[in-house]
């Protein structure tokens, strides 16, 4: 993988979120999640971007392959539904009431997760390139 480019070294302690770029749910996600997040914590960058694929490479994950949201978080790698609930963890208020998800086990959480990512295109429809921010969250993009 070589040096890591110094345009990624100011982010490695940023909340970020890999997302499938083309996906409808997955935009619709990103923009749902921009608006509770008021303390502007999270990152966001498209699993199809040249970030998103460094990021990929260097965690040795794959979001696409593994149809899955992604939640880098202080050099820890969240998946599948466990990144989900982390992410819901920081909206705070009756969010937080979400946790009690945590005690179901993974395997039964992520096999919901699973059959709602492996459907997405068909439910919520494909793009033919990513989302497009504008100016007021441009910034919130990697």
């Amino acid at each position: 993988m070589g040096l890591q480019p110094t345009w990624l070294m100011s982010y490695e302690k940023e909340k970020t979120i890999i997302f499938d770029g083309v996906c409808n749910l997955c935009e619709n996600s990103v923009l749902f999640i921009i608006k509770r997040d008021k303390a502007r914590q999270f990152k966001f960058c498209a699993a199809q971007s040249e970030v998103g694929l460094y990021l990929q490479q260097k965690y040795n994950i794959n979001a696409i392959d593994n149809e899955t949201v992604i939640l880098i978080s202080n050099g820890m790698v969240f998946e599948r539904s466990a990144a989900i609930l982390e992410i819901i963890n920081y909206f705070g208020g009756l969010w937080g009431l979400l946790k009690v998800l945590k005690l179901l086990p993974v395997s039964f959480r992520d096999w919901f997760y699973k059959k709602l990512a492996e459907n997405r295109y068909y439910i919520f429809g494909k793009k033919t390139e990513c989302l497009i921010p504008t100016d007021d969250i441009r910034d919130r993009f990697l």
